[in-house]
């Protein structure tokens, strides 16, 4: 399914998602992101009714209709209820999760007193020892360490986990007696309460492919993917360009140029365009499921479900893992990361995670592939939107 740019009146256009670093040559290799040729009227299938999505979460979360339907339920409720019980919380707040074996948003407090102000706001409640802020500190002592002194390939990320009340540091499977990972965990476990997690999967790494079908766009040498539409341009991942790098679309025409980009330190960018391209509010489904409306960007809590778009691997679903994730990638670390168990792979960085209607963030590496599962981690738009002061384009 390859999206058409804009030419004349009432020619169908969609959005991608994709990026790649390499050659023209099949074999090339780099990072990937995110690309789409907007038109000018929303695609018919863009209106995303509710059971493509069910069929997504059905298929990929292994649940019955009867169940996704459910759950989207459930989730989309807890995402409106987590501002508010957080609210009711006050400082007392030891961050919140989806559960979804009770399909209610829990909320972690430090004080009984507080607990039944979140149940009131529609929230569970559940004592923790530590607070968020606590926990956000302790995390925070552990990036200026690793800021002073690269942590070692050996540990692959660290998060505030509100389920377990601890800072979540993961290693590489078969690292933990390493000398240089022994020595992080010991500066981690000073800087606060910490749990050490051994993953099944490699070190994270930002996703790299040869130029392939699909909706690019090119910076030099590199192949990337619009993540989402904002106004004036998209939003995409940081290591598909650099400041000032000029955009070409999919077709080879000039689309654009980088007005900003970070990484590593953070992994977002946004491209203006221009030259007859022109935004629309749709993530493309590929097929697999109908292009998607974006809404909003209310952000989905740890536990929900949650797709993503690519143009190597197309449309996939998973459940959000972690949040405020610190990811150790050989180019540097990568601060407030989103984890999920969406499967991604080379190709597809850059891309679009949305839930229901939401947009949640854009694509920036993980492990593992489609065929035997993985992680993938994202940038949480919200964050792109406040760094450049920018507008998403909504339906």
């Amino acid at each position: 399914m390859r999206p058409v740019m804009r030419r004349r009146t009432g020619v169908r256009a969609s959005l991608s998602a994709l990026f790649v670093l390499g050659t023209l040559a099949a074999t090339g290799t780099g990072l990937s992101s995110a690309a789409a040729a907007p038109a000018p009227d929303a695609p018919a299938s863009a209106e995303a009714p509710a059971q493509a999505l069910v069929d997504a979460v059905e298929r990929d979360l292994g649940l019955s209709e009867h169940q996704a339907q459910e759950r989207l339920r459930q989730e989309a409720t807890a995402a409106r209820v987590a501002p508010k019980a957080e609210k009711a919380a006050g400082t007392a707040f030891g961050g919140s999760w989806f559960d979804a074996r009770t399909g209610k948003l829990v909320v972690g407090v430090t004080s009984r007193e507080k607990a039944e102000a979140v149940r009131s706001a529609g929230a569970t409640a559940r004592i923790v020892e530590h607070s968020a802020e606590e926990l956000d500190a302790a995390k925070e002592r552990l990036d200026a360490r690793a800021e002073r002194k690269a942590a070692p390939s050996g540990v692959s990320s660290w998060h505030v986990d509100p389920r377990s009340n601890s800072v979540v540091v993961n290693l590489v499977e078969g690292t933990e007696r390493d000398a240089a990972v022994r020595a992080f965990l010991d500066d981690a476990r000073e800087a606060g309460p910490v749990t050490v997690r051994e993953s099944a999967g490699e070190a994270p790494r930002t996703f790299a492919a040869g130029v392939v079908g699909g909706d690019p766009y090119y910076t030099g040498n590199a192949r990337c993917s619009i993540g989402f539409a904002v106004h004036g341009g998209f939003v995409t991942a940081g290591h598909c360009g650099r400041t000032g790098d000029s955009v070409r679309g999919w077709d080879g025409s000039q689309m654009g140029q980088f007005r900003g980009s970070s990484f590593p330190g953070n992994d977002y960018a946004f491209v203006s365009t221009g030259h007859g391209w022109w935004t629309v509010p749709v993530v493309l489904g590929w097929g697999k499921t109908p292009d998607v409306l974006v809404r909003g960007s209310a952000e989905a809590p740890v536990g929900a479900s949650i797709c993503r778009s690519g143009s190597t691997t197309q449309w996939h679903c998973g459940q959000v893992l972690a949040k405020n994730e610190t990811v150790n990638y050989s180019q540097g670390a990568v601060h407030q990361m989103t984890k999920t168990s969406v499967c991604a792979e080379p190709g597809d960085s850059g891309g679009s995670f949305i839930s229901g209607d939401q947009a949640q963030g854009v694509t920036s590496g993980g492990w593992g592939n489609c065929s035997g599962g993985g992680e993938t981690w994202f940038q949480p738009v919200n964050e792109i939107l406040s760094v450049y002061g920018l507008t998403l384009h909504t339906a």
